[in-house]
């Protein structure tokens, strides 16, 4: 059987598809632990510099959960919860993976694959595709940890027209809300993607986690101790800094090693 959720590595860049294009990649609970499982992998592997995530084709990143899952796996709160774990581990494996995450956006990004993709770091999509979450229109809430990332990104009052509404809307809708990085020509999403992913690559990979950490620092609002804002200044001491800054005066591009 094909695997539903595929990792090529592309170099120090690793590429993971939901693979079920002849469902439009819509998420199983299968899929669920096997995102999971390959992005708490890919996070602890040091020589990983940027992942990318995408939907197999070019119809669509994600349209939500397999709808014909509710009979058999979320028929009632307690079959939901079971469920719902599963997606929580696997949000927060995006959430907190110290990675920068791209989101190779084609066609349809929708629920469960709007919360995906707003995990990510970078989202670029193409002109065609589609956003939002009409979940209202099944008698289901989006529960709190399914909201964080959305909230985080677009704020409350986006947020909150989204769900009420249950609309579907377009990519330049969405570059407006703040949904969205980048939106490309629907034929040149995959090249801007990756481009995107191998400008990360480049940089000096424990600057990129540094950056990560402390943005996710800042938007918790909590108080930061004085390790905290020392940490700012650990990158000195790094062999990656001084092949960064001699290969800036050598006119030289710099070929980090991550130490």
């Amino acid at each position: 059987m094909t695997s539903t959720v595929l990792t090529e590595r592309r170099g120090p860049v690793a590429v993971v598809s939901l693979n079920r294009p002849d469902k439009l990649n819509a998420l199983t609970k299968t899929m669920w632990q096997a995102l999971g499982d390959t992005v708490l992998a890919l996070s602890a592997d040091a020589e990983v510099r940027c992942i990318v995530l995408r939907g197999a084709g070019t119809k669509s990143f994600a349209p939500g959960n397999d709808i014909a899952e509710f009979e058999t796996d979320r028929a009632n709160a307690a079959q939901a919860r079971a469920y719902g774990a599963l997606m929580h581990r696997t949000l927060d494996a995006l959430t907190t993976c110290p990675v920068p995450l791209v989101a190779m956006i084609h066609g349809i990004c929708v629920g469960g694959g709007m919360e995906i993709a707003a995990a990510c770091d970078v989202r670029i999509c193409g002109e065609s595709s589609r956003f939002g979450a009409p979940i209202n229109k099944l008698g289901l809430v989006m529960a709190h940890a399914e909201l964080s990332a959305l909230v985080g990104l677009v704020g409350p009052a986006v947020a909150l027209e989204i769900l009420l509404e249950g609309r579907v809307f377009g990519a330049a809708e969405a570059l407006q809300k703040g949904l969205v990085s980048r939106v490309v020509a629907d034929g040149e999403v995959e090249h801007e993607a990756l481009a995107a992913a191998d400008r990360i690559a480049q940089g000096a990979p424990l600057v990129a986690r540094w950056h990560k950490k402390f943005v996710r620092q800042l938007a918790a609002r909590a108080p930061l101790s004085a390790a905290d804002l020392d940490e700012g200044f650990a990158c000195f001491d790094t062999e990656d800094f001084r092949i960064g800054y001699r290969a800036f005066l050598a006119k030289q591009t710099p070929q980090f090693g991550g130490r």
